[in-house]
């Protein structure tokens, strides 16, 4: 029975558990939150930071695994990619090149210098530094933590003179106490989110998105559904796939599954914005399954305890698919879930994460989701008409 360690315990990575179970693997589970919900589901359970990588793979060595994954989990892929290539397990790429995919600052540059379509952008780790490069920018700006996941830290600034707080929520959420700032992109459509694999650094799988927000959100840069296809022009989904191919072959990546968020903006351009390593949060391989019927989860195992993926190809969608990430606007004690009539006959999956009475809080960044909807359309028209405003859809009362 091959030894499977995963990092992270969050309920993102369930269907991993269960895959991997499916392939007749033990699973480990690691973080410093035990009451986590996938510790409940896994065979075994480690105290540990995942952030740790020296104390990871010290555990990992003593459990003597055959595989590590970081799936939905942003933080722990640079530890996951460092124990795998000090034990000599299978990886998704050179540690290197993992650190690089990571950082957002460093992201950046090497894509600078090798010839990508990059915002201006820069990286730093001291608010003074920051403000006196503010003319190098064109506003408006974001400012976001290198190395943070689901949008926390995140916000737009319109005027220099509101920089500095941005910085300051910038480097509270950043483990690193670094942030970038980059010039925004005024996009066309929709950005994508959407996950994609390679096999031996060919990309046999890419997908994109058409990713969604509430703007009456707490913080609405947090994505609220998502939806495939994607708006993005034919001519530019086949300019990306060609770029991200490039970018897996001078990184020299390997076998793995990859969120991947890109942007086509109002000139026309096409964007790589973020390429990690790892399955996304929101359940989008999940999605993609629903979608076009290809396995990324249980592909992701096999990769990471290194044995052959199967019937990763591209494949077409079957319909018009969306997914609501169900969500409170104010904070309150959650009393029910109320969906509109009219999409009633398009939902595929309901999945609630809270029951009656426990506390919600509004909507700051992904971890404060209460639950996704699955849904099947089958006209384009049918589901934009929805998805123009998809939080109209639902209602999570409060008391």
């Amino acid at each position: 029975m091959k030894k499977l360690l995963l990092l992270g315990g969050s309920r993102y990575i369930l269907p991993i558990i269960e895959a991997a179970h499916k392939l007749g693997c033990y699973v480990i589970t690691c973080d410093y939150l035990p009451d986590n919900i996938a510790h409940k589901f896994s065979d075994e359970y480690c105290n540990i930071s995942i952030i740790d990588k020296d104390a990871v793979l010290k555990k990992a060595e003593e459990l003597k695994i055959d595989g590590i994954m970081s799936f939905a989990c942003d933080p722990g892929v640079v530890t996951a990619a460092y124990v795998a290539e000090k034990m000599g397990l299978p990886s998704c790429g050179p540690y290197e090149s993992v650190c690089i995919l990571q950082n957002k600052s460093r992201f950046r540059k090497f894509l600078t210098e090798n010839g990508f379509t990059v915002p201006v952008a820069k990286g730093f780790s001291s608010a003074e530094e920051a403000l006196k490069s503010a003319d190098m920018f064109n506003w408006p700006v974001i400012v976001k933590p290198v190395d943070s996941a689901g949008s926390k830290g995140v916000t737009k600034v319109d005027k220099p003179e509101q920089l500095a707080e941005s910085i300051q929520n910038a480097l509270f959420f950043s483990h690193s106490k670094e942030f970038i700032i980059e010039d925004f992109i005024q996009q066309k459509g929709c950005s994508s989110d959407t996950d994609s694999f390679s096999v031996n650094g060919e990309l046999k799988f890419v997908s994109f998105s058409s990713q969604r927000f509430d703007r009456k959100a707490d913080n609405p840069y947090t994505p609220s559904a998502y939806s495939w296809p994607s708006t993005i022009s034919d001519e530019n989904q086949k300019k990306l796939a060609s770029e991200i191919q490039r970018l897996l072959k001078l990184l020299n990546m390997k076998t793995s599954v990859y969120n991947i968020e890109t942007r086509e903006s109002q000139d026309g351009k096409a964007y790589i914005m973020e390429l990690s390593p790892r399955g996304g949060g929101n359940r989008l391989s999940e999605m993609l399954r629903y979608a076009c019927g290809v396995d990324l989860l249980t592909n992701s195992v096999r990769a990471a305890i290194g044995e052959p993926v199967v019937d990763v190809e591209q494949k077409s969608y079957n319909g018009f698919w969306a997914e609501i990430i169900l969500h409170s606007e104010v904070s309150g004690i959650f009393k029910s879930l109320e969906i509109s009539e009219e999409i009633e006959k398009n939902v595929i999956e309901r999945d609630l994460w809270i029951k009656e009475g426990d506390k919600v809080n509004g909507f700051t960044a992904a971890n404060e989701a209460v639950g996704t909807l699955v849904l099947r359309f089958d006209t384009a028209e049918e589901l934009e008409k929805y998805m123009e405003c998809p939080e109209n859809l639902f209602r999570i009362v409060v008391e």
